[in-house]
């Protein structure tokens, strides 16, 4: 079978001065019948390449669901006289949200079966569910086609049934006044932007909901959160690089909405509370952010006071308020940390983590009043791990490993951390998990994964679905380069607007380092990335492509200058301080020489699998398609190249996990295929 060959009408999108011309600009109108046409039979021509592949698909879709526990359970967190707690059922694609009243072994609610939301649709993600403080009511909203525009729904718990009518197109920002009367919730504008907070007070009709804010800024989302204390909702205004606090008394839904402090460019700001005082994790006056706090009988930016100092070498991620503690998720040297702060004494500790090389998150931790903290801990080789912290006396019990099934022994895989040298002198750390007993002689297949933007930090997670590469020789790498945050606001700063090249130069170094040290060698790696990790597999391929052997790009981020001019789609307006405005000539230019679509050439590029989804918000399913298309008329090898648009999809793939599955079992067939690797 042929690859399909989009046909060109040259369209003129240059700006500046420059020539550009567009010649798949027209696969943007979704409702073309063309388009649709060409989508289909890029779909058809994937799967007829891959058809050869079915039988070694199942097996690995077999092998991957066996190490699965398909009826399991999460640790249940205590709230009030309840016990939440979320389980699965072997066969279902979705989770069942529950609770017991009083103790472990009382009677199970089911309070949310998303199986049962899903039975309708073949997509679903349920955006929050939120139990009200009196615990009789939830607030859930659903997304059925994967454009991230939630319907919110009301629930009765004692009756099972749905209050007042559905309210569309909210975001994730739910939140509960604390007389269980009024929710709060944003909406999205046009572009997908959430800017408006409403109130909807239970019993009244949806269209009489009170505005409560409107931010009219496009660079600039509108979130919603409750401190732990549940005495304020918190309204967050946000760009990429500045932020504005504006708190409400839960206790008083129709009172006045306060500000903390009036945004000031460049300065974020973000707030918990407890007692009398809130506590403010800045950057103000502290590149890798400090901790302040104020008195919340006047919190303006006077009245801060510094609890924990700026540290040149220590970024803090993140700021949890308790009773008596203040819980701090520190980064240093590419790793978290977690450091308990004793508000009653004023000591401080870190706690002490199983390894080096792993990482560290909050659960939802639903009660304030206590001495123990619940987080979630992981690394390479280490399944998930959940973890009861005592403050006070530093005791850590465990309360679950997620079970890896099929005999897996954490001791037959090596994960470790180097250091690679790059441009300007900058050292780029590199994580990496392989089985034991690896011999560094370059015949190694190597699976290199990046992302790089948004001061993002990618953590050594675990994943079961791994071992079916790490079984069959792969070394997987992660490049932590600049554009991350992994070793503070310095390292992003390095990746971001006009020294963006540098994530690039980053990625190619790590696997010029990796050929060097004889873990794998040239033409022996794969790359892989997502969204903005799509865009540096995009510009590897243009640049290094004899280094590689087969790429994966989901969603991929390619169409730089034509989605950034275009500020009709979401996000473009508030993206502007990540990748600049293609409106000014120094960006436009700078954007212009790194643009995977826009670089293409006559060469020869890797086997290429690339994913789009139809109702892709973030990235509009269009890029993926027009790059591909371009790549067919003008590359001069004969590797394949397959587009697989998922059209009830989107931005983060299939939303039931036996679905999720099957696409990884799809592939990691495709990586196989092209490494000659068969069963």
């Amino acid at each position: 079978m042929k690859p399909p060959v989009a046909k060109k009408l040259p369209r003129d999108v240059g700006a500046h001065g420059d020539k550009r011309i567009d010649d798949y600009f027209w696969l943007r109108e979704r409702d073309d019948p063309e388009v649709i046409r060409h989508l289909k039979a890029e779909n058809e021509y994937t799967s007829a390449v891959m058809k050869d592949t079915e039988t070694l698909q199942k097996k690995l879709y077999q092998e991957l669901l066996g190490r699965i526990q398909e009826t399991d359970q999460s640790v249940p967190e205590r709230n009030g006289e309840f016990f939440y707690y979320i389980r699965t059922e072997a066969g279902q694609q979705y989770p069942v949200h529950c609770r017991r009243r009083g103790g472990l072994e009382a009677r199970e609610e089911v309070l949310l079966d998303e199986n049962e939301l899903a039975a309708q649709d073949g997509y679903l993600h349920v955006g929050v569910c939120r139990i009200s403080p009196d615990h009789r009511l939830t607030a859930y909203s659903v997304d059925t086609q994967g454009s991230e525009s939630y319907t919110l729904f009301i629930k009765d718990l004692e009756t099972g049934s749905l209050i007042d009518d559905p309210i569309p197109n909210t975001y994730y920002g739910v939140q509960w006044t604390n007389d269980s009367q009024s929710i709060l919730y944003n909406v999205l504008d046009d572009a997908k932007r959430p800017h408006k907070l409403y109130r909807h007070r239970l019993g009244t009709p949806v269209g009489s909901d009170a505005l409560i804010y409107q931010e009219k800024d496009e660079a600039y989302y509108l979130t919603v959160s409750k401190t732990k204390s549940r005495r304020f909702i918190l309204v967050i205004l946000s760009s990429n690089t500045t932020t504005e606090v504006r708190y409400l008394d839960a206790d008083r839904p129709d009172g006045p909405l306060e500000v903390i402090h009036s945004r000031r460019r460049d300065m974020e700001y973000y707030v918990t509370h407890r007692g009398s005082e809130f506590f403010i994790l800045t950057n103000d006056g502290a590149k890798n952010f400090r901790v302040m706090k104020a008195p919340v009988s006047d919190p303006s930016r006077a009245n801060w006071t510094e609890v924990i100092p700026h540290q040149k070498t220590v970024k803090v991620d993140e700021i949890e308020a308790f009773r008596d503690h203040l819980v701090v998720y520190e980064r240093e040297n590419g790793l978290k940390k977690l450091r308990i702060l004793n508000l009653v004494n004023g000591n401080s500790h870190h706690v002490r983590l199983p390894e080096q090389l792993g990482t560290i998150w909050s659960a939802e931790n639903l009660e304030f009043n206590t001495d123990v903290i619940r987080v979630n801990y992981t690394s390479l080789v280490t399944p998930r791990s959940v973890i009861d912290y005592n403050m006070n006396t530093r005791a850590q019990e465990l309360k679950k490993v997620y079970p890896v099934l099929g005999g897996y022994d954490p001791d037959d895989y090596v994960s470790e951390r180097i250091f690679v040298g790059a441009a300007g002198g900058a050292r780029i750390p590199m994580t990496l998990v392989y089985r034991k007993g690896l011999v560094r002689d370059g015949s190694n297949p190597l699976l290199l994964y990046g992302y790089g933007a948004y001061g993002a930090s990618v953590e050594p997670f675990f994943l079961s679905n791994r071992l079916s590469l790490l079984d069959r020789g792969f070394v997987y790498a992660i490049a932590h380069i600049r554009g991350g945050g992994e070793l503070g606001r310095d390292w992003y700063e390095q990746g971001k607007l006009l020294h963006k090249r540098n994530s690039f130069t980053d990625f190619v170094a790590c696997a010029d380092h990796l050929i060097k040290k004889r873990y794998t060698s040239a033409g022996n790696i794969a790359i892989y990335g997502g969204s903005a990790g799509g865009l540096l597999v995009g510009v590897m391929l243009n640049t290094r492509s004899s280094l590689v052997r087969a790429a994966i790009a989901h969603v991929p981020f390619v169409d730089v200058i034509s989605t950034m001019m275009d500020e009709t789609i979401p996000l473009t307006q508030i993206e502007y301080e990540e990748w600049g405005n293609p409106r000014e000539k120094k960006y436009y230019e700078y954007m212009r020489s790194y643009s995977p679509y826009d670089n293409v050439k006559a060469q020869g590029y890797p086997h290429m699998l690339v994913t789009a989804g139809f109702n892709d918000p973030r990235v509009q399913y269009w890029e993926p398609a027009k790059w591909v298309a371009k790549l067919r008329a003008v590359k001069t090898d004969d590797n394949l190249l397959l587009l697989r648009v998922k059209t009830a999809e989107g931005h983060t793939g299939a939303s039931g996990r036996y679905d999720y599955l099957r696409d990884v079992a799809f592939e990691y067939a495709f990586l196989l295929r092209c490494f000659g690797i068969s069963e």
